[in-house]
């Protein structure tokens, strides 16, 4: 056999090859050196890589642990967790299906790269879970940085090593699960949770898990909201990796792809949720800015005055801008994570909802019925068409389609013919959206039609707000009523009044003619006050039954032989900010209140004279678990103990034998309650203050308009619009018993009162005191 020639071509071509693959490692190298360095494309700083600067939403928590909501940027509804707090069917399934040598790699899997490029990508991508988590760190961070974006695998492929050199594999998988967007403002494992599920990261189920995973493929093409069939089919291509890398058997297998797809989607926004209300207050408060006058319209003194007073003396107001970071910026509560442990009770919070939907539904029943077929409706009857029109032109105005529209330049005719032609348009009712065809005029009226209300409870004892509703529906009435709008208070300011009279030595008893009161005016012009009943009319009645019964003209006796300007301080100093002219009609309640205002000056009853201010928040935790802020309750003297159970004694009879007696009779609650029912001029506020020796609470129901109102008395009294909503709710709290408030509550008596012969009785002195009691 003759040996075969050597061909010089072949170790030419051998050598040409083994110099272009050294070389091409060579130049590899050389790129991942100098992106390392970041001479090309762009790497993050090693620091940025060892603490990323995420943006994290913050998160609202009620007293009892329970999450409110969040505020976010939009997209970045993005929450951290621990790994411990991810279920291992999680972390099984993404590792199955995007990364199966993820524990053995790295940071680069060359096996499947080698597969990627000999396949042509058919078998998969050679992206490891650090390389994904690479790009979303790059996609997240500047931008503009990003140069050379041809360099980015190789970017991917730099900073994956470098991550696998800084953190330990569970906490690149944790890192990974926080950063994805699995849409629907589900930024982050927590959040996908809470929106696909209604679920924790720790209790995401076996086929929950995989569809979650499925979607890191591609979150809009496998959206399980608009494709469910695809979601689904994706679901299974992820089980069965987790069947084929023995995460699950067979059997398990099997049984899971026949399970169909169950979610349990929710929305997340700010405005839905429990407690929209009072999370959109709070965000108010911790975001405000230092007022400034210059910033205010001349209508709107009295807010700058309000804000004013809150910056000076409410730690809780503007405190992003009054406190910082350890690095000297301020806090942001959209992207540093904080955590919000509020005063809130969900349950008292849900009930509280709960109740205002029931009755204000109920109560829009019968306006609806009432206003039927009249040429005038929603308005008052008592209206001109020349004060409507006024009404539905300044609504207009303030509408954003006019701004919108005077900002494009259009004119007033034009702005008008828009406003009054017909389009197809969606409007509220409690059914859910109507589709309809009406002018924007149109719209403006039918919303108008809609009664307002809020409700706000809080503890005497520590000023705990545990419930707190701005209005019947906040996606569609955003305008708070509990916290910012003022409405004439009527009735419910008598107590301040009897307060005042109880400080200048009267007593409970103390008999008074129940007659027309007649004052005669500085203008030389005289007054005599309506009363509603001639109950008892000519007769002497007891101050405890003029205030049981809501009687203007006792009412007017004790504003005579008192002080208007008197009035006024007391008001004041039970924590009422605004401004109160100083006139007789004050003792019928012209003056013009917040509910939260109200609400914290009944504390004063309750609580022996002392008045404690509303309480939202308990303490403020930033990202990392410190506490960097804590509130505590702040109390102000107001009466003395003697007069607060006075009141307590006669407010007890607005219950028993007064205007507040439904809450017996229709509602059937029992034990010690003190409240007081409030009606304003022609119905267009209906109020009820009430309380137990644990709990403040008050109801405020009225038209958007003081012009809207019910023409009915039945309807339009404080005892038949707000009254209810009070009575459902305590009804609520009283039948759940791990809250706490019992019907055999009673209030503390001091020992220097004796009821003797049916009426209650101050005993003079110490010693007189003891000598009775004895």
């Amino acid at each position: 056999m003759t040996a075969k020639k050597s061909n010089p071509s072949s170790g030419k071509y051998l050598r040409i090859f083994w110099l272009s693959f050294i070389g091409l490692l060579l130049l590899i190298t050389l790129l991942f050196v100098l992106i390392a360095k970041g001479y090309i494309g762009y790497m993050p700083d090693i620091e940025e890589l060892k603490n990323p600067h995420n943006k994290f939403a913050t998160e609202i928590y009620s007293a009892d642990n329970q999450l409110l909501g969040r505020y976010f940027q939009s997209k970045a509804n993005r929450v951290s967790v621990n790994y411990n707090e991810i279920s291992p069917n999680m972390i099984n399934a993404l590792i199955a299906t995007e990364d199966a040598r993820f524990e053995s790699h790295s940071g680069i899997d060359g096996m499947a790269i080698t597969r990627a490029v000999v396949k042509m990508g058919k078998a998969g991508g050679g992206s490891t879970l650090s390389q994904q988590l690479a790009k979303l760190l790059i996609t997240i961070g500047d931008n503009e940085n990003r140069r050379n974006r041809i360099f980015e695998k190789i970017n991917e492929w730099v900073i994956a090593v470098e991550l696998e050199r800084l953190y330990t594999k569970e906490e690149i998988l944790t890192m990974y699960l926080n950063q994805f967007d699995f849409l629907h403002n589900a930024v982050g494992i927590k959040s996908a949770a809470q929106v696909y599920f209604s679920t924790t990261p720790d209790k995401l189920k076996i086929e929950e898990a995989a569809m979650l995973v499925g979607m890191c493929k591609n979150p809009s093409y496998f959206n399980p909201i608009r494709f469910k069939d695809r979601a689904l089919e994706r679901r299974n291509v992820v089980l069965n990796q987790m069947r084929k890398y023995d995460y699950i058997t067979r059997a398990e297998y099997d049984s899971l792809k026949q399970t169909p797809l169950t979610i349990k989607y929710q929305t997340v926004d700010h405005k839905s949720g429990l407690a929209p209300y009072f999370r959109e207050y709070l965000r108010m408060m911790l975001t405000a800015k230092e007022p400034k006058r210059s910033n205010y319209a001349e209508w709107a003194m009295q807010e700058y005055s309000d804000d004013s007073l809150a910056w000076a003396n409410n730690p809780l107001y503007g405190f992003c801008e009054k406190n910082r970071k350890p690095d000297g910026s301020q806090y942001n509560i959209y992207t540093d994570g904080l955590k919000i442990y509020t005063t809130i009770d969900s349950r008292m919070q849900r009930y509280a909802e709960e109740a205002v939907d029931e009755h204000i539904q109920y109560l829009q029943g019968r306006f609806f019925e009432e206003k039927k077929n009249k040429k005038y409706a929603p308005f008052s009857r008592l209206l001109t068409p020349k004060q409507i029109q006024a009404s539905m032109d300044k609504a207009m105005r303030l509408s954003e389609r006019y701004r919108l529209m005077k900002e494009n330049g259009a004119s007033e005719e034009e702005i008008t013919q828009a406003f009054n032609t017909k389009i197809p348009m969606q409007v509220f009712s409690y059914k859910g959206m109507k589709d309809t065809i009406l002018s924007p005029m149109d719209s403006i009226r039918y919303q108008k039609y809609f009664l307002r209300c809020a409700f706000m409870s809080m503890s005497p004892l520590n000023g705990h707000v545990k419930a707190y509703v701005g209005g019947p529906n906040f996606a569609q009435f955003q305008y708070d009523m509990a916290g910012k709008g003022r409405r004439q208070v009527g009735s419910t300011i008598k107590p301040y009044l009897y307060s005042l009279a109880m400080n200048e030595g009267w007593t409970p008893c103390d008999l008074v003619p129940n007659q027309p009161y007649t004052f005669t005016l500085p203008t030389g012009q005289t007054w005599t006050p309506r009363n509603s009943s001639k109950t008892r009319m000519g007769e002497m009645v007891t101050l405890r039954w003029g205030l049981a019964n809501s009687n203007n003209w006792i009412s007017a006796y004790l504003m005579g032989q008192l002080a208007p300007q008197a009035l006024v301080n007391l008001m004041h100093s039970f924590g009422i900010t605004g401004h109160i002219e100083p006139v007789v009609s004050l003792c019928l309640g012209p003056a013009e209140v917040k509910l939260a205002e109200m609400v914290d000056a009944y504390t004063v009853f309750p609580n022996k004279g002392m008045r404690v201010d509303p309480l939202y928040v308990t303490r403020i935790e930033d990202s990392n678990g410190n506490v960097i802020a804590s509130f505590i309750p702040q109390i102000h003297d107001v009466i003395n103990e003697s007069t607060a159970y006075k009141m307590i004694y006669m407010l007890q009879a607005v219950i028993t034998q007064g205007t507040g007696a439904r809450v017996r009779y229709r509602y059937g609650l029992t034990g010690e309650i003190c409240g007081k029912t409030g009606t304003t001029q022609n119905n267009s506020d209906g109020w009820f203050m009430g309380f137990t020796p644990s709990l403040v609470s008050g109801a405020w129901v009225g038209g958007e308009d003081r012009g809207i109102h019910f023409d009915s008395m039945a309807d339009g009294q404080g005892a038949a619009m707000a009254l209810p909503i009070w009575a459902l709710y305590m009804q609520k709290v009283y039948a759940n018993p791990e809250l706490g408030y019992l019907p055999s509550e009673k209030f503390e008596v001091p020992n220097y009162f004796k009821v003797i012969d049916g009426c209650l009785q101050e005993l003079p002195d110490s010693a007189a005191r003891d000598e009775i009691l004895d």
